[in-house]
């Protein structure tokens, strides 16, 4: 089903989505291929890179990233949180491409995201956005061709980055303990760039030649910017209230795993109940008529010598075929519990993945 979707395109990028579903993004499209289980059938969902606007929504175990396409509408498609990282990466770099802010033979190195402060770092600039949504057609750009420093502050807190762009500085802030990793990713793509080892370089290839004229003083900040909240997301149990869908979602996966687990627990504690009160039923039987019926012994019966046999004698025999079946029905409910319980287990999986 997926080679027939794609037809003549490559496939660019591929993520595993849990299970057997996976993710393949080519130049112009996102496909999302979900194999067959309780909920649905095996399926091949496109989504076009051609999109203005990319919305990100997190619950504990649940996310759900929204492609908007203006006057044509919006698609979205869930996942699991554990697997949004590496599934967001290939989204945006398509996005970016196919609206014109990446080169084609440009990639996204690393995406961060530090609560409404999106950082794209490629291999020939710094895409900055800022809101609610993780990019849309409001964003800032930082070349490398006009980045001629790059400078971090420690805080407490938080690290500010400090870009020099056209002899402007540009700041903004990370969370300390993704600081290392932005530096790290940051130094590494432009150093590259410009083809130097190390930010002295980078300066010393940038300063002005002895004969021009001092440019004056063009140190021009606004500010750190928004301080990050944290290195993630805020989490939601719920839809955002600027999220382009509606806001009902399915309960998250620990809700349906608690409904799983008393609903079995219930149809187990029912089953074993209904069956005792038969046992329980079946022995009072069995005394009952034992008090009803003469001595047991074979000298005073009153049979003896006649041929005939007590009716004790067949009622224990009555008894013992009842409490056979008993056993029998109890092993037959207890495989239907483990049947019924497997089943939860499998549509719990199910539910995890973002189905």
């Amino acid at each position: 089903m997926v080679q027939s979707a794609l037809g003549d395109e490559d496939v660019v990028a591929r993520v595993a989505l849990g299970g057997e579903d996976e993710l393949y993004a080519t130049p112009t499209r996102t496909l999302v291929y979900r194999s067959e289980g309780l909920l649905s059938d095996e399926t091949v969902e496109e989504y076009s890179h051609n999109a203005e606007r990319i919305t990100v929504s997190e619950g504990r175990r649940k996310a759900k990233i929204t492609l908007d396409y203006g006057l044509d509408g919006e698609q979205t498609f869930g996942l699991s949180v554990k697997h949004l990282d590496r599934a967001l990466h290939p989204v945006v770099q398509g996005v970016l491409k196919s609206n014109g802010t990446l080169a084609d033979n440009e990639s996204v190195e690393r995406l961060f995201r530090f609560s409404e402060l999106t950082l794209v770092v490629a291999t020939g600039r710094v895409v900055k956005h800022i809101g609610s949504a993780l990019w849309d057609e409001d964003f800032e750009e930082y070349r490398f061709d006009d980045v001629t420093d790059l400078q971090f502050e420690g805080g407490s807190v938080a690290t500010s980055v400090v870009m020099t762009v056209n002899g402007r500085q540009e700041r903004f802030k990370a969370p300390n303990d993704e600081a290392r990793q932005l530096r790290e990713t940051l130094e590494s793509a432009l150093l590259g760039y410009w083809g130097v080892s190390s930010l002295d370089e980078l300066r010393e290839a940038n300063e002005p030649d002895e004969d021009d004229e001092p440019a004056g003083d063009k140190d021009v900040s606004f500010g750190d910017g928004p301080d990050p909240l944290s290195a993630n997301p805020t989490e939601l149990s719920e839809e955002p209230a600027n999220a382009t869908r509606a806001e009902s979602e399915s309960p998250p996966a620990e809700t349906a795993d608690a409904a799983g687990g008393q609903q079995s627990g219930g149809q187990q504690s029912g089953s074993q109940q209904s069956v005792s009160q038969q046992v329980e039923t079946a022995s009072q039987t069995v005394e009952a008529e034992a008090q009803t019926q003469t001595p047991t012994n074979e000298a005073d019966d009153g049979f003896g010598g006649s041929g005939f046999q007590s009716a004790a004698a067949d009622a224990d025999e009555r008894v013992a075929e009842e409490l056979a079946e008993l056993r029998a029905t109890v092993d037959q409910q207890g495989e239907e519990i483990r049947q019924q319980r497997e089943l939860i287990e499998q549509l719990i999986e199910e539910l995890r993945r973002g189905r």
